[in-house]
């Protein structure tokens, strides 16, 4: 009751602050916008946001009956969220100007002053940039939820969403894709996100099932509730993909076109080997191992979509299948508690991409921005730079992570009762259920 009123006072004291000092612009810039690049970036920011509601589809559907509801609604409350921290100061911490190579002056653009009127990005306004952008911050903490869904309390995830959202999402944002970050300048190429998103999320994914195993509780399977939720959260997402990675080439040309390719590609192949594996370990082709694995092919084509050629793209996403698969099959055999193996799909499959890109980038495709060509067109530097920036994101994703858990725990206990995990979390956090007429039996238990 506290905590919800101290968050309401500070969205009222947001909203206050915003008519006080308003981001009224100046002058427009509009000289050097191209309006096909302009109307692409929207289509590709809209492509993106629909991702969220596509990954809450596809974790719901993996989930029980009993926490269908608050499963998804940790990847929809990321949209309000973020949405207003990004507006606030998110956006300045990750794209504003530069401190040391590690992160953005908050005051450059806070509560989204000196966006408007702006030098464009390029050739689209940088307003566009920035909510193209805010689409990746909206996602990144919601791909966690896999980890530790049915398992934390609603309002410490709330916590945690904003703090991982400022102090590992952001910094992450400005080292990789400011031209002032550290990793930017020493080389690494990440086109959509490869360490970002899909790394920060899954290594902070690994940090969640190590801080909230429970020792000597025996891990259970979960049957998944509902496979047509996963089959359209898959469709969702995949459809999305092509904002998410095409859109990051910022223009409708080429490259973009490349890009679509690639992302089609990569996950139809991961798709295909994730079930041709399973089959070959003697098990039967299943809806959710596509799907499971489509995914991973999506995650692993990310960082290398707009480097690579369409048929590496093939060779990407059939081992990042394969790899991811493997380590899926190995976590299930330890004690870690990552629900819906976020870890071995985002953290694996993002690392794999990263390598991937270090070996199979070629000039060819994407000669302005590609700092060299992988090992596999005989330069190593490339190599060296996404093996060295491999180790520092998840050396500083995964402690940083594990920090967080830590203070959130603190402030806002993160585990639910025994007795809440009993009734799920959809009634014992929400008091909602996903089927009415089970409410008045529910509310007895809780007498």
């Amino acid at each position: 009751m506290k905590k919800s009123i101290v968050f309401l006072v500070l969205l009222i004291a947001i909203s206050i602050l915003a008519v006080i000092m308003p981001a009224v612009p100046t002058t427009i810039n509009t000289e050097g916008m191209n309006s096909g690049d302009v109307a692409w970036m929207l289509a590709a920011s809209a492509l993106v946001l629909l991702m969220t509601p596509g990954l809450a589809y596809f974790y719901g559907g993996m989930i029980d009956t009993k926490n269908i509801i608050t499963t998804m609604l940790q990847s929809f409350i990321a949209m309000g969220v973020i949405s207003v921290l990004w507006i606030v100061v998110g956006f300045s911490l990750a794209f504003g100007e530069d401190i040391g190579g590690f992160v953005g002056n908050p005051s450059t653009y806070f509560m989204f002053g000196n966006v408007l009127d702006a030098p464009l990005w390029g050739t689209i306004p940088l307003v566009l940039f920035a909510f193209f952008q805010l689409k990746f911050a909206i996602i990144t903490p919601a791909l966690i939820t896999g980890t530790f869904a049915e398992r934390i309390r609603f309002k410490s995830y709330i916590l945690f969403l904003v703090l991982f959202s400022l102090l590992i999402y952001a910094p992450l944002a400005h080292w990789t894709w400011h031209a002032d970050g550290f990793l930017f300048k020493m080389g690494v190429l990440d086109f959509a996100g490869g360490t970002v998103v899909h790394m920060s999320a899954g290594f902070a994914a690994l940090a969640a099932s190590i801080y909230l195993r429970t020792k000597g509780e025996e891990k259970k399977s979960i049957a998944p509730a509902n496979i047509p939720f996963v089959l359209l959260g898959t469709g969702l997402l995949w459809f999305g993909w092509f904002g998410f990675n095409a859109g990051s080439a910022l223009t409708a040309g080429a490259l973009a076109a490349s890009a679509f390719a690639t992302t089609n590609t990569a996950s139809a192949a991961a798709g295909l080997a994730w079930i041709l594996f399973d089959a070959a370990r003697g098990k039967k082709p299943s809806a959710l191992g596509f799907c499971i694995g489509a995914v991973v092919g999506l995650v692993a084509i990310t960082p290398a979509a707009g480097f690579v050629t369409i048929p590496s793209s093939l060779f990407i996403g059939t081992f990042a299948a394969i790899i991811s698969n493997i380590v899926v099959h190995w976590k299930a055999k330890t004690s870690l508690e990552d629900t819906l193996d976020v870890f071995p799909c985002h953290g694996v499959g993002g690392a794999v991409g990263m390598v991937m890109t270090g070996l199979l980038a070629n000039t060819a495709v994407n000669g302005l921005n590609t700092t060299g060509n992988g090992l596999f067109f005989g330069e190593f530097h490339l190599f060296q730079v996404h093996m060295i920036a491999l180790v520092i994101v998840i050396a500083y994703t995964f402690l940083g992570s594990l920090i967080l858990l830590k203070l959130t725990d603190l402030i806002s206990p993160l585990k639910v009762s025994a007795e809440e995990k009993k009734l799920g979390s959809d009634f014992s956090q929400h008091g909602e259920n996903l089927y009415p007429a089970d409410f008045s039996s529910l509310k007895e238990e809780m007498a």
